[in-house]
């Protein structure tokens, strides 16, 4: 049996008739970029992330980018944020013209470790982007701690959690901004590139909403040097359709994992190869964006290529689609290099060898799962 990583078209299709709809009223309005269709998704998105201000953006890299802009990041400051996370975190911190300075991770949940932040912080410090990987919240509390003492702004990188909470609040809302990817693949996915940016500070809102559309206001006049970051007002009218699913999709997400761990956690200590699983902190929501684990050589491992690897082979001949989220950890990124010498992150540079993401999006059939599951069986027992 064929099991794909994804496929967007089994959660599209049962709501094909509300999206055609969509598409028709948007293409009648003759409003394409921003207005009322973002307007309405914004103010929802918001409510939903328990913040006052939505920003609807052109994507979650470019909410991100224009976080930084909107705080003054810019030549000359550094920004700490994870070495294990997607490149644009650490991408738009450079773009601002600033240093990415890199953070070891935790262990357990993947995150960044805030016991590794404070040695970091210099004089030309001036902001922290904890990413919420794979759909669970970082250990928000100690960063932000940290953050006030220095006088550092906090930027929560929400791109793969969207709905994800933190000690009974939404992610997003407890720092300076959130930004949020609704790139196809999350757990909320539009039909191509879009994001969002979220605050409760007006202030940020407003510079941030001149910043996305070239820092105009009004018309032809420019108080300051924006870029284009606008949001489609057919991909908002597409999220607004799918929104009032999201809760259903998240939980489908998180009985797929349920049901990973269970099947898996007597393998834990597995003979060929020892899997450790994802863990989900009991203060945190976890929406399963991705179901992450690590392979390990078990005691009886004598294969010649990573356990991580050989286990993806293993899947790859079953017809089983599996992905590496992150094989380099950020700094160890040719592009980075100039930034550097960055030292050893040894959690980061663990992980990124052995983690490997299984399958688990709210479509999976039970069948699906179950093939997986026998494969990696198969293969750790």
């Amino acid at each position: 049996m064929q099991v794909p990583l994804l496929d967007v078209r089994r959660q599209n299709q049962p709501i094909e008739s509300e999206i055609l709809a969509a598409f028709q009223r948007v293409l009648k309005s003759g409003q394409f970029i921003l207005g009322n269709e973002v307007e309405q998704l914004e103010r929802a998105a918001a409510v939903l992330a328990g913040v006052r201000f939505g920003i609807g953006m052109s994507s979650g890299t470019d909410a991100i980018l224009v976080a930084l802009m909107a705080l003054g990041v810019g030549p000359g400051d550094e920004v700490i944020c994870p070495s294990f996370t997607f490149f644009a975190t650490a991408g738009c911190i450079a773009r601002v013209g600033a240093k990415p300075v890199f953070a070891d991770s935790c262990a357990c949940c993947f995150n960044i470790d805030p016991d590794g932040i404070e040695k970091l912080i210099t004089n030309r410090s001036k902001a922290i982007i904890p990413v919420h990987l794979f759909g669970q919240s970082a250990d928000l509390e100690p960063i932000l701690e940290i953050a006030r003492r220095h006088g550092l702004a906090v930027i929560e990188d929400a791109a793969q959690a969207f709905g994800a909470e933190y000690r009974g609040q939404p992610v997003g809302s407890l720092g300076d901004f959130g930004t949020v990817s609704f790139f196809p693949s999350k757990n909320l996915g539009a039909l191509g590139d879009a994001g969002l940016l979220l605050t409760d500070n007006a202030a940020l809102a407003e510079k941030a909403r001149l910043l996305r559309n070239h820092g105009m206001h009004p018309k032809y006049f420019h108080g300051m040097v924006g870029g284009n970051f606008r949001l489609d007002a057919l991909q908002a009218a597409l999220l607004g359709v799918k929104l009032p699913h999201l809760a259903e999709y998240t939980a489908k997400r998180q009985q797929h994992m349920r049901e990973y761990n269970r099947a898996f956690a007597p393998l834990q200590g597995g003979e060929q190869a020892a899997l450790i699983l994802p863990q989900a902190h009991t203060d945190r929501i976890h929406i399963g964006n991705q179901y992450t684990l690590r392979v390990q050589p078990g005691v009886r491992w004598h294969g010649t290529e990573s356990p991580r690897d050989a286990l993806r082979s293993h899947l790859q001949g079953r017809g089983i689609a599996s992905e590496i989220y992150y094989p380099i950890p950020l700094h160890r990124q040719e592009c980075f290099r100039g930034f550097g010498p960055y030292p050893e992150l040894p959690v980061a540079e663990a992980l990124a060898g052995e983690v490997l993401s299984l399958p688990v999006f709210p479509e999976l059939l039970p069948e699906e799962q179950e093939t997986v599951i026998k494969a990696v069986t198969e293969f750790a027992g």
